[in-house]
């Protein structure tokens, strides 16, 4: 079957997808077909989805706005449901996930008279590409399959790498390798330990605190020890002249350009700034900096800096930071440094031994559960999707060499295996590092959704008609249209 409608399928309804979504319903462009798929989360995504304990965003309400055109449109959205929200303030998660909702159906609403949106609930396991560019076709676990002239995958987070030297504990309950894959159910006055100590930890850590009313000891282990800052009040005291040392000692070495930084914060401290400026600087350049600076020396900043530039860059609201303090002062939380040895059965608990960061010795502790924090998993080489391994084999996705995520152009659109870009196959999400190193905060993602957009939408008008949504091995045609 084909159409005149031309058919551009998302795959995954998270932020980054549902960003696409809206930015093709609201640029007009007739006729135009958008397919949504997702296994359950369309306009929310994991992220954002309702769950028992209300998670904060870790930015404030005035920087998360997901549309370009208007940075306070969630300001204003948050407002409406309670006057009193300020732009600093940090809001639940749930919130935005219901914002994403509204938007998402306004864009529908406002949309091209002949264009639609698709809500498909499934899950992709792989792509099929017809010769002479007639189309591609995503296959779903179920069996249908969805034909679309262009792909865009916007699969989220990759979950986290299996925990190391725990394979005796592969299949028990008390060793959680992914937190989000539902409710934890803390209980009173347990143990637990937590491996990773960055925003995964913090979420966890206050939903346990808030589960058993304080009563509950956890300890947090990563290789350095070190846990997100809290955020403050943004500023804007760095000048060009910042911007060109930083830029210039990027492009020669590692060393050069961490010395820049620290001048330009001594300059912004000494002027009556915030070290954060400057961390906000650096990650507004980042694509630029990435890409100026030399092969090497990017290998050098992963292996030295990347821990120390994580608990800078991603940061807690202050409310949350204060909490983890006073935790840590009454002893309900530990945090280690050191490398993790072994995790193995000890009755109904768990022996957990790992060796002290600049020590020889050994530490043994058991616990009651063991969570698995320590955060996605960016190398496609390890991938278990389904979806991205079928893409790789073929040829048609190509992780990066320093397992990043996948090689891609400025904009997201895939490099082939051959070393051709794939006209009709493009990327949006944190996997985008390769290429623009900083890519996982709203203020990126929301940018590169609009310019994938506009580059999905330029040469609808000149393309030959496509296929549209169509029964596999018996299927039922079609997927439901929410008006």
């Amino acid at each position: 079957m084909r159409s005149s409608v031309r058919t551009i399928v998302i795959v995954g309804g998270g932020y980054s997808g549902t960003a696409v979504a809206i930015e093709l319903l609201r640029a007009g462009v007739d006729p135009v077909r958008v397919v949504l798929i997702d296994r359950m989360h369309i306009g929310r995504g994991v992220a954002y989805a309702r769950r028992d304990y209300p998670f904060l965003l870790n930015v404030p309400v005035g920087r998360m706005s997901a549309n370009c055109a208007d940075p306070t449109e969630f300001l204003k959205f948050a407002r409406r449901r309670n006057p009193e929200i300020s732009s600093e303030d940090f809001v639940p998660r749930e919130l935005y996930g219901d914002y994403l909702e509204a938007a998402l159906r306004e864009a529908e609403l406002a949309g091209a008279p002949q264009g639609e949106l698709q809500r498909v609930f499934g899950c992709a396991t792989a792509v099929e590409r017809f010769p002479r560019n007639a189309g591609l076709r995503v296959y779903l676990e179920d069996g249908r399959s969805i034909y679309g002239d262009s792909i865009v995958l916007a699969l989220g987070n990759p979950p986290s790498k299996p925990l190391s030297r725990a394979a005796a504990l592969r299949n028990s309950a008390c060793c959680v390798d992914d937190p989000w894959s539902g409710p934890l159910r803390f209980r009173r006055d347990e143990t637990a330990l937590v491996v990773g100590t960055g925003l995964t930890m913090a979420d966890v850590v206050m939903a346990a605190r808030h589960t058993t009313g304080g009563k509950i000891t956890i300890h947090a282990l990563s290789r350095h020890g070190l846990i997100p800052r809290s955020q403050a009040p943004l500023g804007t005291m760095h000048d060009r002249r910042d911007v060109s040392a930083i830029l210039t000692a990027a492009s020669n070495s590692l060393p050069r350009f961490v010395h820049a930084v620290r001048l330009v914060v001594k300059d912004l401290e000494r002027r009556g700034g915030d070290w954060r400026d400057a961390i906000t600087l650096i990650r507004e350049l980042a694509p630029t900096i990435w890409q100026r600076m030399p092969a090497r020396e990017r290998q050098r900043f992963l292996r030295h800096m990347r821990s120390y530039w994580d608990v800078l860059r991603h940061r807690l609201p202050e409310n949350t930071w204060i909490t983890l303090a006073d935790m840590r002062q009454a002893g309900r939380l530990h945090v280690h440094a050191g490398r993790l040895q072994l995790l193995e059965p000890a009755g109904k608990q768990i022996r957990a031994v790992w060796r002290v960061r600049g020590e020889q010795g050994q530490h043994t502790l058991v616990v009651d559960r063991v969570i698995n924090c320590t955060g996605p998993d960016y190398d496609a080489r390890r991938s278990q999707q389904p979806l991205l391994r079928s893409l790789i084999a073929q040829g048609m996705a190509v992780p990066d060499s320093l397992g990043l995520g996948l090689v891609t152009d400025d904009v997201g659109t895939l490099t082939e295996a051959s070393g051709r870009a794939a006209a009709d196959l493009h990327y949006i999400g944190p996997m985008l590092r390769p290429n623009r190193w900083e890519i996982a905060a709203v203020a990126e993602l929301r940018e590169q959704a609009s310019r994938l957009a506009h580059r999905l939408i330029a040469p609808l008008a000149k393309r030959p008609s496509s296929p549209v949504l169509v029964p596999s091995s018996g299927a039922v045609s079609g997927a439901p249209l929410f008006n």
